[in-house]
Formats: C-alpha cells, sequence, structure tokens
C-alpha cells in the first residue's frame, strides 16, 4: 500500500477529480439528485440579497430622519429664542403702544370684599 501511494503524483489525482467532476456534470443524475440542495441555496441567495436591500432602505430612512429632527431641533430653538426676546417688558410695551396701552406708574389698589350682615 505504501508502494502505491508514493507511485501517485498530484498531477494525476487532478486530472482524475477533474475527470470525475465531468462525468458527474455531463451526466446530469447529480444535478437532478441534489435539485433539492440548488433551490435551497438559491433561496438563501434571494434572501441574502432582499435584507441588503432592507438594510439600506433602513439606512436611508434613518438618515432622513436624523436629518428632520435637526432641522426641527433648529426651528424649536429659533421659534423659542424669538418668544423669548418679544416677551421681555420693553417688548411688548412696543408692541402695546399702537393700541394705546400704557404702562401706569400707580400703584395697583387693592380692594377688599364688602362683609355680610
Amino acid at each position: 500500500m505504501a508502494e502505491e501511494v508514493k507511485g501517485t503524483t498530484k498531477g494525476s489525482t487532478k486530472t482524475s477529480k477533474l475527470k470525475g467532476l465531468g462525468e458527474l456534470l455531463s451526466g446530469g443524475k447529480w444535478i437532478t439528485q441534489n435539485l433539492n440542495f440548488f433551490l435551497f441555496l438559491t433561496g438563501l441567495a434571494v434572501l441574502y440579497i432582499a435584507n441588503g436591500h432592507m438594510a439600506d432602505k433602513t439606512i436611508r430612512n434613518i438618515n432622513k430622519t436624523q436629518q428632520e429632527i435637526k432641522d426641527l431641533q433648529f426651528e424649536y430653538k429659533t421659534v423659542k429664542s424669538e418668544v423669548m426676546y418679544k416677551s421681555e417688558e420693553a417688548q411688548v410695551e412696543k408692541a402695546a403702544e399702537p393700541l394705546g396701552l400704557k404702562i401706569t406708574k400707580d400703584v395697583p389698589v387693592r380692594l377688599q370684599p364688602e362683609e355680610r350682615k
């Protein structure tokens, strides 16, 4: 047996493997026997591609939502600063002046409820 192993060369095993593979593919019997496996591999490939497309779509949606959040945060801060500025006493006074409203210098009078008998 040791003599047989020594006698074989790498080149002869490669040609015999190629010859065996050619016989398997040309006969068609091997392909029909393993058709379920090929269909399984095809299904896995389709799922793999679909998963990649769904991941890309999800990432695009996440990026779009993050950009919308940044825009809304900017708008919120801008509106908040405008409201804070317009609610200052001097700005309220300027806005009320065209309506004829003025701040009185008199101290407010506290009204006392009448006592009932």
